[in-house]
């Protein structure tokens, strides 16, 4: 059986971007026959709260996204980290590093358009002395090789890294011992059973990162589809931060129906703008369909 997930993080309302990609997840599963897993990606406890994972459960049930279990929040799973971070130190891959720099981000989920630098790999090599000499904790990175990885996204063809080269070293928790994404990520869905991940294109770039972490632990990797983002009229991505299109706003002038309708007609699935329900539009769903460019939208 395909086993998909929602993985939203309750760090604010969701907004139509998020609808999107979960509206086209749930229809991509659904049409298969498929279990859906729902997991609040809750990392960071500053940034996220269950206020937050309150309202996006009410939301997907308002347009007839429904799962058929929900796996425990990231933010109770610290045990699981523990033992995978435990199994990659045993393999020598981990080292404590002393820069300041993306730690405070390494919890979050690195979208497309925001600046990520390739670590120089500054602390890769320091001899106990130079560790003993620092004054301050450390984050701790993964070590990665002069490989290339390839995905073989669904729906965006191959994407492929040269992990030395494009994304360094990168940091699997962080010096306040939050887990880091990249990490937490992958360990979920490997427990969760995950076979298929359909996401945002603004993470594909994290993908090769995790099918190595996939590799390390001997765990198998799920088939990913990632889909154009949804695009404010001016260029911008929609964001909760900047509270494009929310959904208790749209929901005053639209039914959920009209909203899912003019959702599949930006995506392809449809020919014209018209109401229909998640149900009937998992029913005739397609990925041939589905447009892999970024998408421009407008109600």
């Amino acid at each position: 059986m395909t086993v998909g997930r929602f993985a939203p993080s309750p760090s604010g309302k969701m907004h139509l971007g998020n609808l999107f990609s979960f509206l086209l997840a749930w229809c991509a599963l659904r049409a298969e026959k498929g279990e859906m897993v729902l997991r609040m990606e809750d990392l960071d406890p500053q940034r996220t709260g269950p206020e937050y994972a309150a309202l996006i459960r009410r939301d997907l049930l308002r347009f007839g996204l429904n799962w058929d279990r929900e796996v425990p929040a990231q933010s109770s799973r610290t045990a699981a980290y523990d033992e995978a971070f435990a199994k990659l130190e045993a393999l020598g891959l981990i080292y404590p590093c002393y820069c300041s720099r993306s730690e405070v981000h390494a919890a979050s989920a690195p979208h497309l358009g925001q600046s990520e630098f390739v670590y120089a790999g500054t602390c890769r090599n320091l001899s106990p002395e130079q560790r003993a000499a620092k004054n301050r904790l450390p984050a701790w990175r993964l070590r990665v090789p002069n490989e290339k990885w390839t995905v073989h996204d669904g729906l965006q063809g191959d994407y492929t890294e040269l992990l030395s080269r494009d994304c360094g070293d990168f940091v699997l928790r962080r010096a306040d011992g939050v887990y880091a994404y990249q990490l937490a990520v992958t360990v979920d869905d490997a427990d969760n059973g995950v076979t298929q991940v359909v996401r945002g294109r603004d993470l594909l770039a994290s993908t090769p990162r995790q099918m190595y972490l996939f590799s390390l632990l001997g765990r198998p990797a799920p088939e990913y589809y990632h889909v154009p983002l949804l695009l404010a009229p001016d260029g911008r991505r929609l964001s909760k931060r900047d509270g494009d299109l929310d959904l208790d706003s749209l929901l005053d002038r639209y039914s959920p129906e009209q909203i899912i309708g003019t959702l599949a007609h930006a995506a392809g699935l449809i020919d014209r703008k018209e109401a229909v329900s998640a149900a009937e539009l998992a029913a005739v769903f397609d990925w041939k369909k589905v447009k892999k460019e970024d998408i421009y939208l407008t109600l």
